[in-house]
């Protein structure tokens, strides 16, 4: 089947809405017009969504093949607090740093996907890789050099979610392919810190139920996600119904040879590369 959903697109380019999204010429105005947005969305708002730029049949294939995936998907749960590290004793009880919550995922890596997956395809394709740098005006980004983490494909089924958090890159490219039935909806608070100012109050407001300046990306397939979450903190609402919630999740970095901590991996994906 994985050979089969192949042959339907030869050429990654075939998998993107080019007349809307023209990411080959990026010296063209409309290009140049187009990541001078992304890059004014991201600096207000840490986020920018380009819906569409998958077409409707790449969606349709790609979800075909994330179905053929999905039993490959380890599904961890783990409890943790919103900064992703364990917490200094010194916190006071109740303190942000402190505030534990569960989250659950299933995740397909990518030395998972078979070497003629389009996901695959995609991700590796110098172009794609080239137009997301443009969009972030980064002078260069490289493919993260691990085997597990380069790419991925989140698999959340009934009652998984992902807690309050704020990620430990600078930034997370992802693509929705398909959302669940009801719930799993990515929620996030715009800048809510910056370098010098953690807005420990504000967090703890939020953490206790507060909805104050949470926005809701809707999920429509196709759509390309730019964000930046180090300063946003984020989460994935709980999963409900049969349907999976799949997207598949791109790792750049500014610098070669990124890889995760073995610790990282055997949360992640239950073993070590």
């Amino acid at each position: 089947m994985q050979t089969k959903v192949a042959k339907e697109n030869r050429s990654p380019a075939d998998l993107i809405d080019l007349a809307r999204y023209p990411i080959l010429d990026l010296n063209g105005a409309v290009t140049r017009e187009l990541t001078r947005h992304c890059r004014d969305q991201l600096d207000r708002t840490g986020a920018c969504a380009l819906p569409g730029f998958l077409t409707p049949a790449a969606v349709a294939m790609l979800v075909r093949e994330g179905d053929s995936l999905a039993a490959l998907a380890y599904h961890s749960v783990v409890t943790g607090t919103p900064y992703l590290e364990a917490p200094d004793p010194s916190w006071p009880n109740g303190h942000p740093r402190k505030f534990f919550e569960p989250t659950s995922v299933g995740v397909v890596a990518y030395d998972q996907f078979p070497g003629d997956s389009p996901m695959r395809q995609l991700f590796e394709w110098e172009p794609l890789m080239q137009f997301i740098a443009a969009a972030l005006q980064k002078d260069r980004l490289h493919r993260y050099a691990d085997p597990m983490g380069a790419l991925n494909l989140a698999v959340m089924g009934d009652g998984e979610r992902l807690h309050w958090h704020f990620d430990q890159t600078d930034f997370v490219t992802s693509i929705a392919l398909r959302p669940s039935e009801a719930g799993g909806d990515f929620e996030y608070v715009p800048l809510i810190r910056n370098a010098t100012d953690e807005n420990y109050p504000r967090v703890q407001c939020l953490l206790e139920g507060s909805s104050a300046g949470v926005v809701r990306v809707a999920m429509h397939p196709g759509t390309l996600l730019l964000f930046e979450g180090r300063n946003s903190i984020h989460r994935v609402t709980p999963i409900s119904g049969r349907t999976t919630r799949l997207v598949a999740l791109l790792a750049y970095d500014t610098k070669p040879g990124t890889r995760s901590s073995k610790g990282l991996q055997m949360a992640r994906y239950g073993r070590v590369a």
